[in-house]
């Protein structure tokens, strides 16, 4: 017989011990979110409704705020979803996931910029 142990979870740190102040930090996130995802969403729908918009900076504008959405929603809501309910917990297969998303959007969005600044050098340049 072996002695052995499996990871199933992990505890997050909490931002504070007091519930007033993780409601606090629900109610200071949830609003980051929704401004977050508001701006956003109202970059893509002016890029994506007007035409006047289709060409290729606005594309990667579209691009970098669904990209900013992406990254965004990876992490945020796992984090108010723990300060409201009062809990620590986050599986192991869910940390992964949200390590896994949050660097592909980052890094994403780094490759995106990188085009970004080549494509008005070139602008400029011509």
């Amino acid at each position: 017989m072996s002695n052995s142990s499996s990871i199933t979870q992990f505890l997050l740190l909490a931002f504070a011990d007091t519930r007033e102040l993780q409601l606090l930090h629900f109610c200071l996130f949830l609003g980051i979110y929704l401004a977050a995802l508001l701006g956003n969403g109202l970059i893509i729908t002016a890029i994506a409704c007007d035409h006047h918009l289709h060409s290729p900076m606005y594309f990667f504008l579209l691009n970098l705020s669904l990209l900013d959405l992406g990254s965004i929603s990876t992490t945020l809501p796992k984090a108010t979803a723990n300060s409201l309910w009062h809990t620590r917990a986050i599986s192991f297969a869910g940390c992964a996931a949200q390590v896994f998303l949050f660097i592909f959007f980052m890094s994403a969005e780094l490759h995106l910029l990188t085009v970004m600044s080549y494509d008005r050098y070139i602008a400029i340049c011509k």
